[in-house]
């Protein structure tokens, strides 16, 4: 539908979510409301909220307060921060977008922008998911005819004034996706990623909300920028009385020039909102399982070689770890590091994807058919945007590495960064990943990214490459998927460097951290899971010694904190008992049985706990079931310790509910606990609101409680 740009207001609704527009704000329209489902207004009520929301005439000001447009400009009296930012050679910066054009429906719009003067046109498209994520997306075309440089370009989403309180993330290797709050005062927050990927230290939600807000309770407003190469996200509260988050592409000087006819787009800037950050969470979710390539098969349970034998690879010993792997019930089974030309260690190699017939004489066939024998798919793991100076590829193609000089960039783990924006060298890494899996047959590539990029340039004096190559790697991405529909993808960065929805939408899951100890890995997977969705965040059983933080944990300590996501293994079988292994075979049989509510279902984080305990769960699309983990990651603070909320399910219906007897045996040396000994039946509100006693246990100990529907 074609709307006049004098229509007064725009009211696209879905999924649970209002977004109104006033289109009679000059010079361009204003974003009235983003968040809960106003309902069905009559027009008098839509345009009587978009005159309450317009701002006075005040002293010392402009003689119209400017106001926070869908693409606010200096030109247009803005005096905070801009949506696009550009010039022609230090010239003709002024940008004064007027409405030419507005096509909308019931839960998308597009509203195209022209500045005859400036040589400049823009689309904005605003839409509606499914589960109410409101997605923006701004393409900037330059109409002139001389070139113009793009400085800045991204898409504003307005908050509630009393969004006062920010939350994010940070962190570095091992850590990732740590949470730190403040409050929003007048000014800016900003976060930016200049690493060429996002980062261990990025943020991969920006939320704004009330004060105190928590995951079950508290109204938040959040934002995702869904791009895998240098981005910036802000928080701005602004002296006029506007608050808004912004995000986009982060451009390096003279990165992005538009000739003439040429046109760029902002990646997928996604805003979410919920009373608590589980429901805006759950949107991503719910957002994210709707797209038709989402994962629809059960997560095969996965078992990745690295911790078991690292570089090691020695044809007895990894089919003896196939062989063990199979017999607890694995699905997948991956080869790590180590596979091709001159790879003994992580010195050299990278870029020369030929199976080493050293290590391999009679290449991958051998152990790929030992693995297909025992009824597991097979997996490798691949670093194709990187390479070492040490390589064949890098001797014969040394302008293929990423450089701004003459000299190499600082190396970090001993590699450099490939072109992939370079014809020869995309033409190169896509041939022989197509060799490779048609020479085998390989389910799943592990796909790894191991150095941040600096001083990233096509050659010394060359333009800055960030953008260009992380548009050749999804390109690389989509044409291997569309060669080989079956494959799947897990993108891993350092683990998790890279965690965002633009690799996400070609990839079928993520690495979620490379440190495996579960007490670190529960803050990685409750914030990383704001946005991603359980069953793509890797989470593995490993073994009792943690080389990365050097605590001992226990099988079930390990188990439980992977159950919520795709489960795998990350241990050396083969120097296992057997009755640890049969202990491991009964959590990979519980672990199945619950995928497809992992996968399906809603995952909860409990507010209000004793910090030393983490209570965490997945409750059923239907409500029917659920699971709980209770996880005493210090000493409580009472002894025993007090009652414990279960929200999410059904307030009216019965519940049964069970200690797993893969956990039970954690009594402390205490009396046992009375519910677990008797037909324990609660209705949801019940858990809800009052709770339940949890069982004493030691530090760095889980139980895992079974909830299911007794009518």
């Amino acid at each position: 539908m074609v709307m006049n740009p004098r229509d007064d207001v725009l009211h696209l609704r879905r999924g649970g979510t209002s977004v109104i527009l006033d289109l009679s704000t000059a010079p361009l329209p204003t974003i009235v409301h983003w968040g809960a489902d106003l309902g069905e207004l009559p027009v008098a009520a839509l345009s009587s909220l978009a005159v309450a929301a317009r701002p006075q005439r005040v002293s010392g000001g402009l003689d119209a307060t400017p106001r926070l447009t869908v693409i606010p400009t200096e030109a247009a009296g803005w005096m905070f921060t801009p949506a696009i930012e550009g010039h022609r050679s230090g010239a003709g910066s002024s940008i004064l977008f007027a409405l030419s054009q507005v096509t909308a429906d019931d839960h998308s719009a597009t509203l195209e922008l022209v500045d005859a003067a400036a040589g400049l046109s823009a689309r904005v498209e605003l839409t509606l998911g499914v589960a109410g994520v409101f997605t923006q997306r701004v393409t900037l075309r330059n109409t002139g005819d001389s070139a113009f440089t793009v400085d800045r370009l991204q898409a504003t989403f307005p908050l509630p004034w009393d969004a006062t309180e920010i939350l994010d993330t940070t962190g570095h290797h091992l850590r990732e996706r740590a949470p730190q709050r403040r409050p929003l005062a007048l000014g800016t927050h900003l976060r930016e990623s200049r690493r060429g990927r996002p980062g261990a230290d990025a943020t991969v939600l920006l939320a704004a909300g009330r004060p105190g807000f928590g995951f079950e309770a508290g109204l938040v407003h959040g934002l995702h920028v869904a791009w895998s190469g240098n981005h910036r996200v802000l928080a701005e509260r602004t002296s006029n009385g506007d608050a808004f988050l912004a995000g986009g592409e982060l451009f390096l000087p003279g990165e992005v020039v538009l000739a003439p006819g040429e046109e760029i787009a902002t990646p997928p800037v996604m805003g979410s909102w919920g009373e608590g950050l589980s429901a805006l969470s759950h949107r991503f979710h719910d957002e994210w399982r709707a797209r038709p390539q989402h994962p629809s098969r059960p997560r095969p349970i996965t078992l990745n070689t690295w911790e078991a034998v690292y570089f090691d690879h020695d044809l007895a010993r990894l089919t003896a770890l196939a062989a063990a792997a199979a017999d607890v019930g694995v699905e997948r089974f991956v080869l790590d590091d180590g596979w091709f030309l001159g790879r003994r260690d992580d010195t050299a190699g990278l870029g020369d994807w030929l199976v080493d017939p050293v290590v391999w004489p009679d290449g991958l066939h051998p152990l790929v058919d030992h693995v297909r024998a025992l009824g597991m798919e097979f997996g490798l793991w691949v670093e194709p945007e990187m390479v070492n100076p040490d390589s064949e590829l890098a001797r014969r193609h040394p302008d293929w590495i990423l450089r701004g000089r003459a000299d190499l960039p600082p190396s970090a783990r001993q590699q450099q960064v490939l072109d992939l924006a370079h014809p020869d060298a995309y033409r190169y890494i896509s041939e022989r990943l197509h060799a490779l899996l048609e020479e085998y047959p390989i389910a799943y590539l592990k796909w790894d990214h191991n150095r941040d990029l600096v001083d990233a340039a096509a050659g010394p004096g060359g333009v800055a490459r960030v953008h260009a190559t992380t548009q050749a790697l999804y390109r690389l991405l989509d044409e291997l998927k569309a060669a080989h529909p079956a494959l799947e993808i897990e993108s891993c960065a350092s683990g998790g460097a890279r965690v965002d929805l633009g690799i996400l939408d070609r990839t079928d899951r993520i690495w979620t951290s490379d440190s495996l100890d579960p007490l670190e890995r529960l803050p990685n997977q409750r914030y990383t899971g704001l946005v991603v969705p359980p069953e793509m965040m890797g989470a593995h059983l490993t073994t009792p010694h943690l080389h990365t933080s050097g605590r001992t944990v226990d099988l079930e300590l390990s188990a439980a904190v992977a159950l919520i996501g795709h489960v795998g293994i990350e241990w050396d079988l083969t120097a296992t008992d057997a009755a640890t292994r049969a202990r491991i075979a009964e959590w990979v049989v519980y672990a199945k049985s619950l995928r497809e509510m992992i996968a399906t279902g809603r995952t909860v984080h409990v507010d209000g706990a004793d910090p030393g305990v983490d209570v965490r769960g997945v409750v059923a699309a239907d409500r029917s079931q659920a699971m709980f983990t209770i996880v005493q990651t210090a000493t409580d603070a009472a002894w025993p310790p007090g009652r414990v909320r279960m929200p999410g399910l059904d307030d009216d219906r019965l519940y049964r509910l069970t200690l797993s007897p893969l956990t039970r045996d954690h009594d402390a040396g205490q009396s046992a606990l009375e519910w677990a000994t008797v037909d324990t039946v609660l209705t949801g509100r019940q858990l809800s609101v009052v709770g339940l006693r949890p069982m004493v246990q030691q530090p760095q100990r889980a139980i895992v409680v079974d909830v299911v529907a007794v009518d």
